[in-house]
């Protein structure tokens, strides 16, 4: 299932909908786009840029969530959700920006772009932009505890060990351990770099993985989830990188988690 949007920015175009396509052949081909504004309404929703989840663990076991931000004045992380494969979908939790749908200034509270990924314990944690560096130039992080219905203020907290120059980035759990790949720079798109958590993301390892050392943007970070010994080895990472800038390239790179080739 690919989500998308259309006439995000309204541009040239009215009203914004939520599209969706599906393919049952590995992405070979793809049916006919589904507008699901019928369902979730025509407010402006911009999926990931990263990747929806399918829920492996109650609550909610089965559920699919995607989550993306809104316009620039009415920013925020919201969440679409499906609780019969896709054929219907609802609108999930928000958090919204502060002031909402006003414009915004230098330190305000703007969580844009985001990547959710599911705990062991059925939580769903979302890495987030924190687009205007409220309290810090690191990474907004929020917890659901309900499947993506809502998204608690008490569960908000700002990961100061994740710095970032205000940028999507990519976040994974595999196997017990919590990915998270970005420029790591407080105020430059550099140094894209993979760090990794034993602990659900409450502490980092010390140790990371630089992939790019130069100019660096969005990343994605992804793996082969199927019972091979050899897809446990591997995650994959689609990224921006350039010489001079960060969008002169798009790169791809098979990361080996235990050192080999």
């Amino acid at each position: 299932i690919l989500i998308y949007s259309h006439c995000f920015h309204l541009y040239h175009c009215s009203p914004a909908s939520t599209m969706m396509v599906e393919s049952l052949d590995d992405g070979l081909s793809w049916s006919r786009p589904r507008n699901l504004s019928v369902q979730l309404g025509v407010k402006e929703f911009a999926p990931g840029p990263g990747f929806g989840i399918q829920k492996k663990h109650h609550p909610a076991k089965g559920r699919l969530v995607v989550c993306g931000h809104g316009t620039i004045e009415g920013d925020g992380v919201f969440c679409i959700l499906s609780d019969d494969h896709g054929k219907n979908w609802y609108n999930g939790a928000a958090l919204k920006s502060i002031p909402y749908n006003q414009p915004k200034k230098a330190l305000d509270f703007n969580p844009d772009e985001c990547q959710p990924v599911e705990l062991p314990n059925g939580s769903i944690m979302i890495n987030v932009r924190n687009q205007n560096n409220y309290h810090c130039r690191c990474r907004i992080v929020v917890r659901s505890l309900d499947g993506g219905l809502t998204l608690p203020v008490d569960e908000l907290f700002f990961d100061y060990n994740l710095v970032d120059p205000v940028v999507a980035a990519g976040a994974l759990q595999k196997n017990g351990v919590l990915y998270f790949i970005n420029p790591s720079n407080e105020k430059q798109r550099v140094n894209l770099t993979l760090q990794w958590s034993l602990t659900n993301g409450s502490s980092w390892e010390k140790k990371a993985l630089q992939i790019w050392h130069g100019p660096s943007g969005y990343s994605c970070i992804t793996s082969l989830n199927s019972s091979s010994v050899e897809d446990k080895k591997f995650i994959f990472a689609i990224y921006e990188k350039g010489h001079s800038s960060y969008w002169e390239t798009i790169s791809f790179v098979k990361i080996h988690l235990y050192g080999g080739r």
